[in-house]
């Protein structure tokens, strides 16, 4: 599956994995584009990206065919609008509240008045050598919009969000959720009632869905549980860690 598939799939139900990466490294994109992964997500909120390593990165990807969206540093248009003029698929917005946010990043992400404007030269465009129908149609079925839910504010107004014209799906993030209700680890009643309820959101107008785990058995279970078709698996870090702290314990574990 490549960028032309990515949006279809999302918006299907299929189940598509992913990671969030962390480091702005060239080889970290092409080993995990041999994974069988589906996607990655640039952390661009929690993690050091600059301009040029999003740039360096996301170019990588999309000559890899290789799915890349980004989780851009807020719902500003210029976050959303470099994102995607570099070439990511789309992108991960935080912290959408509101109806009101929603139309607003869904505008800033797509060409038209208000919004993107227009602009062939960029490498997503293909600088300047395809016509503009062709890169206007490419917005319309390839750009792929997700609105975080990670306030409780945003569960109650997750059916009108999900709705919005220009949202592909909601993104909801169980760490800021529970922070949000008081709680202090995600395993709670309230951010379960909230996966539970956005997900149905999500499929009542077609919408994909997705949120963060640690694991890929946890994905089974949220899938099978909430609906989430689209998961960022922990990151590369973790796993560089995990695998790390793996093959030292069997050395340690050697007998003399």
């Amino acid at each position: 599956m490549g960028y032309a598939d990515f949006k279809k799939q999302v918006l299907s139900g299929a189940p598509l994995a992913g990671t969030f990466v962390k480091a702005p490294s060239i080889p970290v994109i092409e080993v995990l584009a041999q994974s069988g992964l589906d996607f990655v997500c640039l952390d661009a909120e929690h993690a050091p990206f600059d301009r040029v390593g999003m740039d360096a990165c996301i170019a990588v990807a999309r000559a890899l065919d290789f799915p890349m969206m980004v989780r851009v540093g807020d719902a500003s248009p210029r976050e959303i609008l470099q994102a995607l003029d570099y070439g990511a698929v789309g992108v991960i917005v935080p912290h959408v509240e509101s109806v009101a946010q929603a139309e607003a990043v869904a505008r800033s992400a797509h060409f038209g008045l208000g919004g993107r404007g227009y602009a062939g030269s960029s490498r997503w465009a293909g600088y300047s050598i395809r016509s503009m129908p062709e890169v206007l149609a490419q917005s319309r079925d390839e750009t792929v919009v997700l609105a975080q839910i990670e306030e409780p504010a945003a569960v109650e107004a997750c059916e009108e969000i999900a709705a919005v014209e220009g949202v592909d799906g909601l993104f909801l993030g169980p760490a800021d959720l529970s922070v949000g209700y008081g709680h202090t680890d995600i395993d709670n009643d309230e951010v379960k009632a909230a996966l539970a309820r956005v997900g149905a959101a999500c499929r009542a107008v077609g919408k994909g869905y997705a949120s963060f785990v640690g694991t890929g058995a946890a994905a089974q279970d949220w899938a099978a549980q909430y609906g989430v078709n689209i998961f960022c698996i922990a990151s590369e870090q973790t796993w560089m860690r995990q695998g790390a702290a793996e093959a030292a314990r069997a050395v340690h574990g050697i007998s003399d």
